[in-house]
């Protein structure tokens, strides 16, 4: 009898060693966390919509699945790849720096110092042209080119007037 009581012993100890003890759930990740993360992303259903701040039922699924990836253990990129992997690379805020999109970041900056480049130019242009260009004052000869065109059109209007009278 002791020799059962021993092993039942023995028996209850290494039960105990071998559970372990269990340690509790990290804590939820806060709103705040997940909707840093959602706010780098875009609704795969809406149009030009931040997922922290579309209203539809499936964006509120997706902060849930961000909110249990991030109990999880999983970081802001791998939750990233996760949306591109799945609904492509539209839904980053951010287009990644690879292939056609460092046309993204090169061409605006481009454009606008290439529109200051003509801009400059454009003035340079018209300064010089005022410089060689002489003024024309008005001569005698002009004026009584005028006067005379405007007696010409008087009669022309007198003319008419009588026509109808």
């Amino acid at each position: 009898m002791k020799r059962f009581i021993g092993i039942a012993i023995i028996a209850l100890c290494l039960s105990i060693l071998w559970f372990g003890t269990a340690s509790a759930q990290q804590p939820t990740p806060s709103d705040d966390e997940v909707n840093a993360i959602a706010s780098q992303l875009y609704c795969p259903v809406c149009e030009n919509t931040p997922l922290d701040v579309c209203p539809t039922e499936a964006c509120h699924d997706w902060r849930e699945l961000i909110r249990q990836m991030l109990a999880d253990g999983k970081t802001t990129s791998e939750i990233k790849q996760y949306f591109v992997d799945h609904y492509g690379a539209r839904v980053l805020s951010e287009p990644p720096l690879e292939g056609f999109n460092w046309l993204i970041y090169i061409v605006p900056p481009a454009a606008f110092l290439l529109g200051i480049f003509l801009l400059i130019q454009a003035f340079k242009f018209m300064r010089r042209s005022e410089k060689t260009s002489p003024i024309q004052h008005p001569d005698a000869s002009s004026a009584a080119l005028d006067e005379k065109n405007l007696q010409v059109y008087t009669n022309r209007l007198e003319e008419e007037l009588k026509k109808y009278k």
